[in-house]
């Protein structure tokens, strides 16, 4: 019996692409995985104050077995991002970074959060997880 990976991919909805081709790269693989994240076409409801969305995140995180993140530079940016790290680092979840495609530049504040970095692969990526498990 596989044992199913229990993951929140942090991400940009303004770059939900990465996400979905996250997504496609964990399915090549085969991995047997819940996807805790909050995609773009499905967000969560809360009467919008940064509190309570907080609160819904890291819910969602807390039953992880590790963080996917994506290093592209707009997460060095991303208020979100950054307290997905915050909250992931508080709960001692482990960290994959994932360094995108073709990508000249990375963002830092990712990199040095990271348990591991790996490049745009699903292998590397199903491997990670699997060290973690």
């Amino acid at each position: 019996m596989n044992k199913t990976y229990r993951l929140f991919i942090s991400h940009s909805w303004a770059y939900s692409d990465y996400y979905d081709q996250i997504m496609k790269l964990l399915n090549a693989q085969g991995l047997d995985y819940y996807d805790h994240s909050v995609p773009k076409h499905d967000p969560i409801h809360t009467n919008g104050t940064d509190k309570q969305l907080k609160e819904a995140i890291e819910l969602k995180i807390k039953g992880t077995s590790c963080i996917i993140i994506l290093a592209g530079m707009y997460a060095t940016y991303s208020k979100w991002i950054n307290k997905e790290i915050e909250l992931a680092k508080a709960m001692g979840k482990k960290i994959i970074a994932v360094q995108p495609w073709g990508a000249e530049r990375t963002s830092k504040v990712v990199k040095d959060s990271a348990d591991i970095i790996v490049g745009w692969n699903g292998k590397s990526i199903v491997d990670a997880i699997k060290s973690f498990g």
